[in-house]
């Protein structure tokens, strides 16, 4: 495969596990749009994650993966801490909206780093053991687990 269909298929793949229709069903953005922050905030039981802290982990996986492809340093995430972040804070309807805002903006700016990755660096390693395809589809890949997760929590709630 030319190396550059390759970056090409690799920006399909995180767009079809974030945003785009695809034939493997509801994608990460899906599995959030119409929910409130009341269900968002909802958990299945004592010590487990919410929706909403699924929604905050997968943006800022999001940033790290960015950070990773751009050889950023760590501490720039909007939010103090890392992986999980326990949440709601404030339950209301506009600091749900501000950690959906959140997912989308980290899911831009990482788009934004992958489209400049240089297509000759897509199976090399920077920093890490692992390439920048890797890396890629690794995103993409959590994008449908956690909208899986997602989706369960909502069947949960509302059997």
């Amino acid at each position: 495969m030319d190396k550059y269909a390759e970056l090409q298929l690799l920006l399909d793949i995180i767009d079809q596990a974030y945003d785009r229709r695809a034939w493997h069903g509801t994608n990460l953005r899906g599995s959030i749009r119409g929910l409130t922050a009341a269900e968002a905030a909802w958990r299945p039981g004592p010590q487990r994650h919410n929706i909403w802290e699924q929604v905050v982990h997968a943006a800022y996986w999001k940033y790290t993966v960015r950070r990773r492809i751009l050889g950023e340093k760590r501490g720039s995430f909007p939010l103090k801490g890392s992986n999980w972040f326990q949440r709601p804070i404030f339950n209301n309807e506009e600091t749900w909206q501000t950690d959906v805002a959140l997912l989308e903006s980290m899911h831009k700016s990482m788009r934004e780093a992958i489209e400049r990755v240089p297509v000759r660096q897509l199976h090399r390693s920077h920093g890490t053991k692992y390439t920048y395809a890797q890396i890629i589809y690794g995103i993409a890949s959590h994008d449908l687990y956690h909208a899986g997760q997602i989706q369960l929590l909502k069947r949960l709630q509302h059997p």
